[in-house]
Order: structure tokens, then sequence, then C-alpha cells
């Protein structure tokens, strides 16, 4: 019965809680290690059989191996929304994930570039090659934008409205926001569909909105951008790994230090709480000291 559940809970993540394809394979992966776990060590137990003792098996299994607090709070995480469905579903009748909680999770701060940085990076691409035009206008957009991955590698011909400053992206569960977009940004995404894209031998017929496209007419995948960007990293000498989310953290990290409003903020991203918004005040120590020399009486 567990691929039965399994191929329900799938259909529920996509289509009712909106999930994005990597969201899903990563819970339908958490599931997938406790069926392993359940089948190994209670044999013959079935799914409306579980209760609170085979989830701290399960729990005490991944703290065996080691595993980090944040991969243990996923695969929890994973795991409860499976009950939640099997709740709905009318398969059990209580939750026995319900009195866990997730293990304590230490905040950490994202390492962001510095502008220089940035100009460094953009000035490193090699635009004798067709595709230099289109990694400085991905890049530039990403940082002008503040996009994710999967969203600059999303973005559509028809989803830019460059005459007015803005493009429409398509976020996490499938939300929609329009993003300002900057004049350079403009420039680079110009030049690359009316010098390049327009003049690739091929276009995909799945790929003909996409704009961003390889060689080969097809839509990027995440890990070749991510690749791109790791090595123009190296080429500058960055110390440290680079991927395409230190492009959005430098974006808001910017915008913060320059006394943005963080609801401003928040909406550019597409943060659903403002509580992740919050964690780019945290990054710079000498914006907050500056703040308190200007406005706390004590410190004038």
């Amino acid at each position: 019965m567990w691929e039965a559940y399994l191929k329900g809970f799938k259909a529920y993540l996509q289509l009712e809680r909106s999930m994005s394809d990597n969201t899903v394979e990563a819970y339908l992966h958490d599931v997938a290690m406790l069926r392993d776990h359940v089948q190994d060590t209670y044999p013959g137990t079935g799914v409306e059989q579980l209760q609170l003792e085979h989830m701290q098996s399960l729990m005490a299994l991944i703290n065996e191996l080691d595993l980090s607090a944040g991969t243990q709070a996923r695969v929890l995480s994973g795991v409860k929304s499976f009950f939640r469905y099997l709740l709905l579903e009318e398969v059990i009748k209580k939750d026995p994930t319900e009195l866990m909680d997730a293990p304590k999770l230490r905040r950490s701060l994202p390492h962001v570039l510095s502008l220089a940085e940035i100009d460094l990076l953009l000035a490193a691409i090699d635009h004798s090659k067709p595709e230099g035009q289109r990694n400085h206008a991905m890049f530039e957009t990403m940082y002008s934008c503040g996009l994710r991955v999967s969203e600059l590698i999303g973005l559509r011909l028809t989803n830019l409205y460059l005459d007015v400053g803005f493009v429409k992206v398509l976020g996490k569960g499938n939300k929609e926001r329009l993003v300002p977009i900057g004049e350079e940004a403009i420039k680079h995404i110009l030049l690359y569909k009316d010098h390049v894209r327009n003049h690739l031998p091929v276009v995909n017929k799945n790929s003909e909105d996409i704009l961003f496209l390889n060689r080969r007419g097809g839509a990027l995948s995440r890990v070749m951008v991510f690749l791109i960007l790791k090595e123009l990293g190296q080429k500058i000498g960055l110390k440290q790994n680079i991927h395409p989310h230190t492009l959005r953290h430098s974006f808001a990290t910017h915008l913060v230090e320059r006394g943005a409003d963080l609801r401003a903020v928040q909406e550019m991203m597409g943060h659903k709480s403002i509580t992740t918004t919050e964690i780019y005040t945290h990054l710079d120590r000498g914006y907050l000291r500056q703040t308190l020399e200007k406005y706390h009486p004590r410190f004038r």
C-alpha cells in the first residue's frame, strides 16, 4: 500500500499545495526513507499502524547518520506533511508526529559579494563568444532583480515588460510577482536577445518562449548556471565558492545596507514571511554602527 499512498501524496503536493518539483522530490525522498526504515525494522507494519515510537526510531537513525540539523528538520517536515495528507484522506485518525519537534536550527548568515566583486565577476565574462553576452545578461538580471536560479532559467519573453522596467517572475509555489529591473540588465538582455538568441540555428519547440537558451536551443539547467558562475569566481580569484543564490543574497544585502524598506525587499524577493528577509539586517555590522551614530543620542 505504500506505493499507492506515495502516489497520492505526490499529487497532493503538486495540485493542492502547489509545491515546486524540487520540493516534491525532496518530500517523497523523506517518506521513502520512512518506508524503508519501517519495512526493515518493523516488518509487516502498515501505514495505518504507525505510532510515535516508529517516528522516534526513524529520527534516532537519522541522528546516528550524523546528518545536519537542517537535514533532520527537512526530513521531519516531509514526513509531517505525509501524515497531514493521510489525515485529510482519512487513512489515519491521529498524526503520530504531532508531538515531535524539529531540531533547533542555527540561523546562518549567507555569504554576499561586494559591489566591486560583482563588477569584477561581470568584467571577467568572455564576450568574444556568443554565450558571453548571454551570461552577462543572466547575471546582470539575477543581481538586478534578486532572482532565484529557477526563476532565472524560467524567465519568458512574454513576461518581459522592459519598456516600463519590470519582469514577471514565477516563484515558489507557482506564485507570480512583478519585479523592477535596472537599465544595465535591460541593456544586456536586449543585446543578447537581438544579437545572439535571434541567431541561434534552432530553438526547441518547448523553449520558444524561454529567454535564456543553451547553444542547442533548449532551456538552461540550474547546474549549468551554477557551473558558469563558479568558473567566473575562480577566474577572478575568489577564495570562497559562490553559487547563483550568492547574487540573490548580494541583491538583498546591498538594498538593506542602503536603507531600503524591508517590506519592499520582501516583495521583490518573493519571501512569504518577512522573518526570512530580516536576516539581511544582520549582515553589515558597519551599517548598524552608522545607524546608531546617526540616530542614537548617546552616539552623537
